[in-house]
């Protein structure tokens, strides 16, 4: 099995509005980081731009839609995700197993289409980075954010998925519980003195990388820094450390 480096293991979230300022941060990051990722709010900006711009330069592309509705309809936008080439793309385990089946249906379906024929690697979200225990509980969801987490990661893997997407705080519950083969992509990634803006449950790129995450999603740590590039690489020789001491 090919082992990634740390910056293969890095992925930039490209959360922006416009495709030009997310092709300007990519030509600027090129080379220092493993994959970008597009949210919804460039895609409901601009469509499908962004990404097919990326994977025709020959980047690797995260679509991070977190897709969740009716099964036809996800497998149908699965179908399309797959088409564009991206390497990764997820749905919301809460929409159940049958509809997580479906994403992978249509994930298969869309590769066919292409020259590759490599189908993208379909992940679960399960809790997100942003909320609290608290949050769960109103929402009437009970035991603790660990254990949903498991519980949804559990749901993923009857279903097929590849993976899941969540918090550091969850990793080695998700290890315990499924091995180290099932993929864990961990956003909510802050470095020691920044801001946790938005996010709830936040880590370190170290301690992320410790406690067993195969991917890391940085953001505004790394997008909003005066030299982005170097931002990238300083978190990336955060991870090397990791490596060394884990």
């Amino acid at each position: 099995m090919t082992v990634m480096s740390a910056r293969e293991k890095l992925i930039v979230a490209l959360d922006v509005s416009s495709a030009e300022a997310g092709l300007r941060l990519a030509k600027q990051l090129r080379g220092h980081a493993g994959m970008f990722k597009v949210g919804l709010e460039n895609f409901a900006a601009e469509g499908p731009v962004l990404p097919r711009f990326l994977v025709a330069t020959g980047e690797k592309v995260f679509l991070d839609l977190k897709l969740h509705d009716i099964r036809n309809t996800v497998r149908a936008a699965a179908r399309a995700a797959a088409q564009l080439g991206v390497k990764m793309f997820n749905v919301h385990s809460s929409g159940g197993r049958k509809m997580m089946k479906a994403a992978l249906q249509g994930a298969v379906e869309g590769s066919q289409s292409r020259q590759d024929r490599v189908r993208p690697r379909v992940l679960a979200v399960t809790v997100l980075t942003s909320l609290t225990e608290e949050a769960l509980h109103e929402l009437g969801i009970s035991g603790s954010a660990e254990e949903v987490v498991v519980r949804l990661a559990r749901l993923a893997r009857e279903a097929g998925l590849d993976g899941v997407v969540a918090s550091a705080q969850e990793i080695t519950a998700i290890r315990r519980a499924l091995g180290p083969d099932f993929l864990i992509v961990t956003p909510g990634i802050r470095p020691a003195n920044a801001a946790g803006d938005d996010q709830a449950r936040i880590a370190t790129p170290g301690a992320a990388i410790r406690a067993g995450a195969d991917y890391l999603v940085v953001g505004r740590p790394i997008t909003g820094a005066a030299d982005p590039a170097a931002a990238a690489d300083a978190i990336v020789a955060e991870m090397d450390r990791a490596f060394v001491t884990s």
